[in-house]
């Protein structure tokens, strides 16, 4: 990975006291990538100079605690005293961090790191975009994103899901930034059936931010799948249902019990013709 894509000005290599802490630039910087994520440029930074990412924060007056919720919480005075340390302009600093987001684009995306690519991560880099729900394959090289504790070669998985999956990682991306409320509960609802086929609890927002490969890629895929006449597709999953896929039912139509009816009842009609035709075909 080329590190020296991006040159933004340098400020001046001299020291300046910021709120009482006097601030002096380290022995030497480090040229942010694109789109790379404020820790991952501090990570960097700090095996640069030799030391702890900690200890970098603690030359410049920063709580180490703080270090986790820089990359979305930097105040001015933070940002210019990395600033002054890395010796960037305290604008651009702050433009490596998630900017104030919606609810919903908050919720897919991650707060911790939970996939990363492969070819790019040597080094301690880490892009924005790795975070984000919706990401699937690296933008720097094409490579698909792999789970942090899976990152050898992948579990083994279907190319057929992993396609399905990548449709509806697309799918997702475009819900977030329409800021559609409607197809983001359709989206979500997908991913809540998805969870209760698989018998799993929790926040369907945290599902696609599994670290579990088959999981995430599952509820993906249910996205992609929910496209095209999702009634139907749920009502053809209740007619050989059994507890797990019926409480997975329960689940994604928790709030909306007229669709749940639906589903009910196109489930009843199918077995009914299905039960039709088996007579006719006995006569």
């Amino acid at each position: 990975m080329d590190t020296g894509l991006v040159a933004p000005c340098k400020r001046s290599a001299t020291a300046r006291e910021i709120w009482g802490v006097t601030c002096i630039p380290l022995p030497i910087s480090v040229t942010p990538v694109p789109d790379e994520l404020l820790s991952g440029w501090l990570s960097r930074l700090a095996a640069s100079n030799h030391c702890e990412v900690a200890d970098l924060l603690a030359h410049i007056g920063i709580d180490a605690k703080y270090a986790a919720a820089l990359d979305f919480d930097l105040d001015m005075l933070a940002a210019d005293r990395i600033s002054v340390a890395a010796r960037f302009d305290p604008a651009f600093v702050s433009s490596m961090t998630f900017a104030a987001m919606p609810e919903a684009e908050m919720r897919l995306t991650a707060q911790v790191p939970f996939q990363a690519c492969t070819s790019c991560a040597d080094g301690g880099l880490e892009l924005r975009h790795w975070r984000r729900a919706w990401a699937f394959d690296c933008q720097i090289c094409g490579a698909r994103l792999l789970p942090k504790a899976d990152r050898q070669n992948g579990a083994a998985v279907s190319e057929k899901l992993v396609d399905r999956a990548r449709r509806g990682a697309r799918i997702l991306e475009r819900v977030a930034v329409s800021g559609s409320a409607r197809q983001l509960r359709r989206a979500m609802r997908a991913v809540t059936f998805a969870m209760g086929l698989k018998a799993l609890c929790g926040d369907p927002f945290f599902a696609l931010q599994s670290p579990r490969p088959n999981i995430r890629l599952f509820c993906l895929a249910a996205i992609a799948s929910a496209q095209s006449r999702p009634l139907v597709k749920a009502a053809l999953c209740s007619m050989d249902i059994d507890v797990y896929a019926r409480v997975a039912l329960l689940r994604a139509y928790d709030k909306e019990p007229r669709l749940l009816a639906t589903v009910d009842q196109i489930a009843q009609r199918m077995r009914l013709r299905v039960g039709g035709s088996a007579t006719s075909s006995q006569i």
